[in-house]
């Protein structure tokens, strides 16, 4: 089912132009907290979210006897051609035999660097940045807080990761509106991409890029309520993961910039989703080409094709 609903939701996607600049990709993990509560074990997902589209291409369960680290690789390979594609992650997965496979498959990577990875973190930290000038500000409000984000680059030639070739300081300040607390946090990241591939401002542009997914956590455990589910049979909380993302992808496409009223306004009629889909001809509230009855029967059985998506 994801495999499925991945291509089918890869196959859907707008055609990308030289301008619009490079596509990211962002890779992070999700738990179901609430399905973990009733079958008395951890679901976590982990999945690969488009940025400037915020389709889901990838999704896979991480499983009980292992962690994202060991999945990224097969999360990817779902994915058919990451030519030339930038994948985003957190500190989790600046690994680098991570940024070796990205390599491999023609991508690129930018990687948010942590103390989990100690000599690279201090190696980035004791660049002399203070030497630097600030190559872009960005000023934002959202979520109760406003935020200023300034970052500089530096091309390095010698980084302890493979392949690397700028280095990225982040420094966010952040002001709650409602309590006037002010916090500063300096983020360092680093990447693959040459100075004449990704400017300063691709690069802030790609590493604000990633918290699409947690827009994505937000819709479905709000709008879903997916950390208030309790269902116990079997795979069923995964299926369910996935359907959402189809959902949510399927509305994205059609151009919505609502969920939650966008969902209502389906559930009003139960050809509308399947227009939706492109399963059914909808125009002007009637089937294209057909008179508007007085009351319409529910279309026909779909059929279903070999790969298990809907005919």
């Amino acid at each position: 089912m994801d495999r499925a609903v991945g291509r089918w939701l890869a196959d859907r996607r707008p055609e990308t132009t030289p301008s619009a600049g490079l596509r990211g990709l962002a890779v992070d993990g999700k738990s179901l907290r609430g399905a973990a509560k009733a079958q008395g074990r951890k679901i976590h997902l982990l999945a690969a979210l488009e940025h400037t589209t915020s389709l889901v291409l990838a999704q896979l369960d991480v499983g009980e006897k292992t962690n994202e680290i060991t999945r990224f690789e097969p999360l990817l390979d779902a994915i058919a051609d990451l030519a030339g594609v930038v994948v985003t992650a957190d500190a989790l997965h600046t690994q680098r035999e991570h940024a070796a496979y990205l390599l491999r498959r023609r991508a690129h990577y930018i990687m948010i660097v942590k103390g989990n990875t100690k000599k690279l973190h201090k190696q980035l930290k004791s660049l002399p940045w203070k030497d630097i000038p600030l190559q872009g500000r960005v000023k934002g409000v959202g979520h109760g807080r406003a935020e200023i984000r300034r970052i500089k680059v530096a091309t390095v030639n010698d980084l302890l990761f493979p392949a690397a070739r700028q280095a990225i300081q982040v420094r966010r300040r952040r002001t709650d509106r409602k309590t006037g607390t002010t916090t500063v946090k300096t983020v360092y990241a680093v990447t693959g991409l040459t100075a004449e591939q990704a400017d300063p401002a691709q690069l802030a542009r790609l590493i604000r890029g990633h918290w699409r997914v947690e827009t994505l956590h937000h819709v479905r455990d709000t709008t879903f309520a997916e950390d208030a589910s309790q269902l116990r049979t079997g795979n069923a909380p995964r299926a369910m993961a996935t359907w959402r993302n189809l959902a949510i992808g399927a509305l994205k496409l059609a151009g919505t910039t609502n969920i939650a009223a966008d969902l209502r306004h389906n559930a009003r009629d139960p050809r509308r989703p399947l227009a939706t889909l492109g399963l059914m001809r909808w125009q002007n509230g009637r089937h294209a080409g057909t008179p508007q009855p007085a009351a319409m029967a529910m279309p026909p059985p779909m059929s279903v094709v070999s790969d298990g998506m809907p005919a």
